[in-house]
């Protein structure tokens, strides 16, 4: 995953969250397409541009692809991508993953204090089948289960986010909170 691609949109942008995922949706299929049909792995986030041009989305993907190829199954409008940096090429695909996520996180993250986000619809996107296998870290306080992230992760969180400071937060109590780097150990 150390492909990092932005598709925004021509003109006025798209405002459409739904119109949005129709679009990325149309282009990760005709860019599977052009790549020969098999399944790739990739996923992506949207994000409101600022100044009011609407949403545009940043992806990361694990295999080069040729600009062109790109281009033409975006055709809504701009594309710009690079390799993830930071990351030696011969990293594992678990710590690319890790990384290209960690990346992409930041802009998970930026709707959470304004509510910026269409209810009912999630905040990233990954290929079918790709879906990363969840952890499930259960504890009597948010403190308990912190500790035991922290111990998973080999380290403490690099950033965090709780919706207790968020004053225009409506949902239940959330927290979300990001490692700068891959453990070294994962415990299975």
């Amino acid at each position: 995953m150390d492909r990092l691609g932005t598709l925004t949109y021509a003109g006025a942008g798209c405002h459409d969250p739904i119109q949005v995922r129709a679009d990325v949706g149309s282009f990760f299929r005709h860019l599977r397409a052009t790549l020969g049909g098999a399944p790739f792995p990739y996923l992506w986030v949207p994000e409101w541009h600022p100044g009011g041009h609407g949403l545009h989305l940043h992806y990361a993907m694990g295999r080069y692809v040729p600009r062109g190829q790109i281009d033409q199954a975006w055709g809504r409008g701009h594309v710009h991508i690079k390799r993830l940096s930071g990351v030696p090429a011969t990293a594992s695909a678990l710590r690319q993953g890790r990384e290209a996520a960690r990346y992409l996180s930041k802009y998970v993250t930026k709707g959470f204090a304004s509510g910026d986000r269409a209810l009912g619809l999630h905040r990233y996107e990954v290929a079918e089948g790709f879906q990363p296998k969840g952890v499930r870290l259960i504890g009597r306080t948010s403190g308990e289960v912190l500790g035991k992230a922290v111990a998973l992760m080999g380290g403490a969180p690099g950033a965090q986010w709780w919706s207790q400071n968020a004053p225009a937060w409506e949902g239940p109590p959330a927290y979300w909170f990001s490692w700068d780097r891959s453990p070294a150990v994962v415990a299975s």
